[in-house]
């Protein structure tokens, strides 16, 4: 039986500990703040990353190092016959881009990317479906083409307390973000494949929580293949917030109580998705449960 070693990065929700205790494998994305490099599970705790963003620190985010990249592929195929790599989804990082062109070009036939266009709760179901299949004795083939076939059955909406940090990153313009200041605008932004798109927006945090929760439950039933899921028992559900647990738990009391005896997970959001978030964010998603 072949040995396929499954990798993931840490915009999954998956830290380096974790990885261990689920054998897989993680690359820690990449942050800088005020120009010092910062690794996430790593060298930077939650608490003090929202205190250095709160005192206005410059912060930019970075893609993993190509060579961190490989030498890890190098290492693992040592031990095992191929790898398959699941990163963030490539509609929202050039990464994916990147460690594709690697794989085909210096890893034929050993290292296989799957571009499913996952993030957060969703990417990390994908990691442990991709183990699952791996342990049931899968071709690295087949796992890439199931993780492929079953991309666009997922999605998030997610919701952000201030559009200061959506600015600095050139997502909304100056003047749109100090509207939105102004007026307590909260946009709703939904993730479906590869797009990340503005989906509405609201007044206040309270109504970009019953949007959210109103536009999943239309998506289940108005998708076939969540629809199916939703009656099969097979509908994973997952909350993930910056730095309010208290926030994310609220939230997932009522998704839970709207969708109950569903698989479910929550997660803060990974600090590398908190740079472009801030403090305050809440998302919710819903995927097909493969295993």
């Amino acid at each position: 039986m072949a040995k396929i070693a499954i990798v993931t990065d840490t915009n999954s929700g998956i830290l380096p500990q974790e990885a261990e205790q689920l054998g897989v494998y993680t690359i820690s994305m990449p942050f800088y703040i005020d120009g010092k490099l910062y690794l996430e599970g790593k060298n930077m705790d939650a608490e003090t990353f929202f205190a250095l963003q709160a005192a206005d620190a410059e912060i930019k985010t970075s893609m993993p190092p190509i060579g961190e990249l490989a030498d890890l592929w190098d290492q693992l195929l040592q031990a095992y016959t191929s790898v398959i790599y699941i990163p963030m989804s490539s509609g929202l990082s050039n990464s994916c881009h990147t460690a594709l062109q690697m794989a085909q070009e210096d890893y034929p036939g050993r290292v296989f990317v799957v571009d499913n266009q996952r993030i957060s709760v969703t990417q990390r179901q994908s990691v442990l479906e991709a183990k699952a299949m791996a342990d049931a004795g899968m071709e690295a083939e087949e796992i890439c083409q199931k993780l492929l076939d079953t991309k666009l059955d997922a999605s998030i909406y997610i919701a952000v307390d201030t559009l200061k940090y959506l600015r600095r990153g050139g997502r909304v313009t100056a003047a749109a973000a100090a509207m939105g200041t102004v007026l307590n605008i909260k946009p709703v932004l939904k993730i479906k494949g590869e797009k990340l798109d503005a989906f509405a927006k609201v007044r206040g945090k309270a109504a970009a929580r019953e949007e959210m929760l109103r536009a999943l439950k239309n998506e289940i039933v108005a998708d076939p293949q969540l629809a199916k899921a939703e009656r099969n028992g097979r509908l994973g559900l997952g909350v993930a917030y910056t730095g309010d647990r208290e926030e994310g738990e609220a939230m997932a009391a009522v998704l839970q109580s709207a969708f109950p005896d569903h698989l479910f997970r929550m997660d803060p959001l990974a600090l590398s998705i908190a740079c472009h978030t801030g403090r305050g964010a809440l998302g919710i998603g819903c995927y097909v449960n493969l295993i």
